[in-house]
């Protein structure tokens, strides 16, 4: 017990610690000023000092007299903001992307395997494409779902390193199903995983949540990693693959305009087959998919 008690004392020290230095900015505090302000004998705070710059924490100022914070704190920040500037930073581009689909558009983010949702812009439809568009198919924000069964995760997945996604998927983990569409094995996820790779988005087909059909992309960060991802969603029977591939197209431009607002890799998409564009179009327009195109009846279910 007072083992435990001298391990919490050393662990508050350490945050006052740093906590100071805080306030001190690129000053710093001297050992002797630091051992004063904490009210702790001048070794202890040594140690202290010693231990918190062997790990990156804190690193001696410019006169090399005292002590600053070093780039570990800095990384620290950067992980607790991450996921509020890539909403920010996305958030306009959700919002266009939403207007122009008619559709809700969602955003995740990935933890190890699953995917927490961070963000959600929904459509904004006049009272006569509401009455007869699809329900807003929508995920309450802070919901985790498997990536594996998701657009938004296999999105996300998909540029992880190959030994990445053995690593998360290595035995015993599972790929449970969620419904007959889910992919079970990992040998069938990772040629998904190849396939997305080469369009530039992913779609959830009924994997994760029987006649829902989901389309994601994922946001690049700086160092070449999945930042987040955005997703739009709707009933299957309303979507042929026509629509589908539009909608890739449009979230996967949404997506690469954000990774470039966040100093990420810009992903060109392949060029539209000339089937594709022969088929159908909507009344809204070329490059648009028609408000409510993806809906008849108001309800709400789980969008991924």
């Amino acid at each position: 017990m007072a083992e435990r008690r001298e391990i919490a004392r050393t662990a508050g020290r350490a945050l006052d610690l740093l906590t100071l230095l805080v306030d001190r900015g690129q000053h710093g505090l001297t050992a002797r000023e630091l051992s004063e302000l904490l009210g702790a004998p001048r070794t202890s705070v040594g140690d202290l000092l010693k231990v918190l710059a062997t790990r990156g924490f804190v690193g001696p100022t410019a006169d090399g007299r005292g002590w600053r914070l070093d780039s570990r704190v800095l990384q620290l920040g950067n992980a607790y903001l991450h996921e509020f500037s890539v909403r920010e930073v996305g958030r306009s581009a959700m919002r266009e992307l939403s207007r122009r689909s008619g559709l809700t558009c969602q955003m995740a983010v990935l933890e190890e395997k699953e995917v927490v949702y961070i963000e959600r812009q929904d459509a904004r439809l006049t009272t006569e494409e509401y009455t007869r568009s699809e329900p807003r198919l929508v995920t309450d924000l802070g919901s985790r779902l498997p990536a594996y069964c998701t657009s938004l995760g296999k999105a996300m997945l998909a540029a992880l390193p190959e030994e990445e996604i053995d690593r998360l998927y290595a035995p015993p983990a599972q790929l449970v199903p969620r419904t007959k569409n889910t992919i079970t094995s990992l040998a069938r996820l990772k040629t998904e995983l190849a396939a997305i790779r080469r369009r530039g988005y992913a779609v959830d087909n009924e994997e994760a949540t029987d006649g829902i059909v989901c389309i994601g992309s994922a946001i690049i960060g700086s160092d070449g990693r999945p930042e987040a991802a955005i997703s739009l969603a709707g009933l299957r029977g309303r979507l042929s693959a026509e629509t589908i591939e539009s909608l890739g197209r449009m979230v996967g431009r949404a997506a690469a305009h954000i990774s470039s607002a966040r100093g990420g890799v810009v992903r060109r998409l392949p060029a539209v087959r000339g089937g594709a564009r022969r088929g159908r179009r909507s009344a809204a327009g070329p490059g648009k998919v028609r408000p409510g195109a993806i809906a008849s009846r108001r309800r709400r279910v789980g969008a991924a």
